[in-house]
């Protein structure tokens, strides 16, 4: 059935299977949900319900559903295609178009910047998941940790009211004396901090003044940062064939929490003015005229479906070749979306309770990323009845949705190495993907000093941006304009039978015009729009800004160099050369002699040809 070089089996592959030299999913189903485990993330509970309340609520669903047609999904069928086809990583993978290989580097080094903060962030929810066995929440009131500016309620500083009857400008110490009452839309509030608030800032990050104030490691978090990877190498020891078994419980018991959560908030006083914010009658159809919007909904679509992460190639190379990545591309997408809007009525619910309570407007208690995960939701929280139980519930949630992310990542990562050294990796990826885990602890440390969140909030800005937009791009010139959008149709047909041409219109439309312009777009956009990183009020300093662009540089850089050396390496006069770094490699197709067909036949099958020479060889890589 295969030709592998070797008797010898790793924990990564096993008799069943279909390539015994990579391993296989064992089943359907452990692919299916490392890849939802994969594209929804905690993007889905801490960015979308945000979008769509600042947005027009419900009408930012017709932008949001759009870009998905237009940009996530082709996008999406176009990495888990290629992946299962070749059944190779993201930089392996790259037979396909020898010029561009530089773009399958880029993929993987941002992947391995982004598993530094990611992984920092699962420590937040260990921290907040640990705090929440107390009787009492820590941060459900002003404790000793607190100063003066922290505060449950607002205060009141001044107001307008009517005195003998005149209205006056008086302060709250005039308003209470007399007894007075305040006039609506007149009053001035005390700057105060929720205890949520100063809890965060003051015991779980001991943040500093900014990131010229780097300041010591805090211990605490360093261990939660430690169980995480712990957790993480656990999970990955025996590679797809151990993590494909724990995400059944990573992947499927956030959508429980998630409806536990749901049902809780609903039964609760606000919760309605909650979900109106979201998604009910505050909903501003006019909002699509805005650029905005749009932009923010393809932005969204782009991140939250992991595309040009290199993790969707990695996680697909494992299918069999005649796996329908068709319909999985679309159970997963859907799926991943349909998660968004349903995580929005458990958040909303929850908060519009909180607006409630605090006598705010829910405008005043919403809010997106870490402030929403670590200061409104906690706070909204502790305000219910067995608050110890809600807040483990959610932050348990946060946990399950971060380590899958997290477990596809750092599959791609030992993909990739894999592909280099099939032979070294077979024999000893326990310890590879511990020392790879040990490594990615160490330098994460840097991200839990007090100045650590400074750091990941920099990485997120720089790393998880501009980089994916750019591979993304060339990824889809690549392989559409240079190797052939009809050529990598006929491939795809190769695995998933042949379709007619009413079927691949659609994808023909996306694939040659519109998801290119729309990737061109939004990556200008971004450039024009760009403005130096801030946290909070705190503004970068110019060096923080430049170890930014250091960072994404390094990301990209590979991109021309490896360019340069494909062209230097290859023979003729210059036109020559470029024409044949732009031709698939020799030993470009299938992974399987057995797959090949007609159209690959003329790949040298040179595993075959040498088993009888040496008992193990390592495979050839490009």
């Amino acid at each position: 059935k295969d030709f592998s070089l070797t008797n010898e089996k790793d924990a990564h592959s096993s008799d069943n299977d279909e390539n015994s030299e990579r391993g296989n999913w064992s089943k359907k189903g452990d692919y299916l949900l490392s890849m939802v485990g994969y594209a929804v993330g905690l993007g889905n509970v801490w960015r979308f319900p945000y979008l769509t309340y600042q947005n027009g609520g419900g009408a930012f669903l017709i932008p949001y559903t759009l870009m998905l047609a237009l940009a996530g999904l082709p996008l999406f069928f176009m990495e888990c295609s290629l992946g299962q086809f070749a059944s190779l990583g993201p930089v392996s993978v790259w037979r396909i178009l020898p010029l561009f290989q530089g773009v399958g580097i880029t993929m993987v080094i941002i992947s391995a910047f982004v598993t530094i903060y990611y992984n920092v962030i699962i420590a937040y929810a260990l921290y907040y998941l640990f705090a929440s066995f107390q009787k009492v929440l820590p941060w459900s009131d002003c404790f000793s940790w607190a100063d003066e500016l922290c505060s449950k309620t607002r205060i009141v500083s001044d107001c307008n009211a009517t005195w003998d009857g005149e209205i006056i400008r008086a302060n709250s110490s005039f308003i209470t004396s007399y007894n007075l009452t305040c006039i609506n839309g007149t009053i001035n509030y005390k700057p105060v901090q929720f205890p949520s608030e100063q809890y965060w800032n003051k015991v779980t990050l001991q943040r500093s003044s900014g990131l010229d104030e780097t300041g010591s490691i805090v211990w605490y978090l360093a261990l939660c940062l430690l169980l995480s990877w712990i957790i993480v190498a656990a999970a990955l020891f025996k590679g797809i064939k151990s993590s494909g078994k724990v995400v059944y419980f990573t992947a499927l018991f956030p959508y429980v929490i998630l409806l536990i959560l749901l049902v809780r908030g609903a039964t609760l006083e606000g919760a309605l003015d909650g979900i109106e914010y979201y998604i009910g009658s505050q909903s501003n159809i006019t909002k699509l005229m805005e650029a905005e919007v749009w932009k923010d909904a393809a932005t969204q679509i782009f991140y939250s479906l992991s595309v040009a992460w290199g993790g969707l190639v990695a996680l697909s190379s494992y299918n069999k070749f005649h796996n329908n990545c068709y319909s999985d591309a679309i159970l997963v997408c859907v799926t991943n979306c349909a998660t968004s809007v349903f995580a929005g009525f458990a958040i909303f619910s929850i908060l519009g309770h909180m607006a409630f309570v605090s006598k705010r407007p829910v405008s005043e208690v919403v809010d997106s990323g870490f402030d929403l995960a670590f200061v409104a939701y906690p706070e909204a929280l502790s305000k219910l009845p067995v608050s110890p139980l809600w807040s483990f519930l959610f932050f348990f949630m946060l946990l399950l949705l971060g380590l899958d992310s997290q477990f596809a990542s750092i599959e791609t990562l030992t993909t990739t190495i894999q592909d280099i050294s099939p032979k070294v990796m077979k024999k000893l990826r326990l310890p590879i993907t511990l020392g790879l885990c040990a490594v990615l602890f160490l330098l994460g440390l840097i991200c839990v000093t007090q100045a650590g969140i400074y750091w990941v909030n920099l990485i997120d800005h720089f790393c998880a941006g501009w980089g994916i937009l750019i591979s993304a791009v060339l990824e889809i010139i690549g392989i559409v304009y240079i190797y052939g959008g009809n050529r990598f149709i006929e491939d795809i047909e190769m695995m998933i039978g042949k379709k007619s041409c009413l079927f691949w219109m659609w994808w023909r439309m996306c694939w040659f015009f519109i998801t290119p312009v729309l990737l061109m777009a939004i990556l200008v956009w971004s450039l024009i729009t760009f403005s130096r990183p801030t946290y909070g009020s705190v503004l970068y300093p110019a060096w923080g800004t430049a170890v930014g662009w250091c960072m994404i540089i390094f990301c990209v850089i590979w991109i021309p160099i490896v360019a340069i050396v494909k062209i230097v390496k290859a023979e003729g006069n210059l036109i020559q050369r470029i024409v044949s770094c732009c031709r698939p490699a020799a030993n470009w197709g299938p992974y399987l002699q057995c797959h090949r067909g007609e159209r690959y036949s003329h790949i040298v099958d040179s595993q075959k040809k040498k088993e009888h020479e040496i008992p193990t060889v390592t495979a050839i890589v490009y």
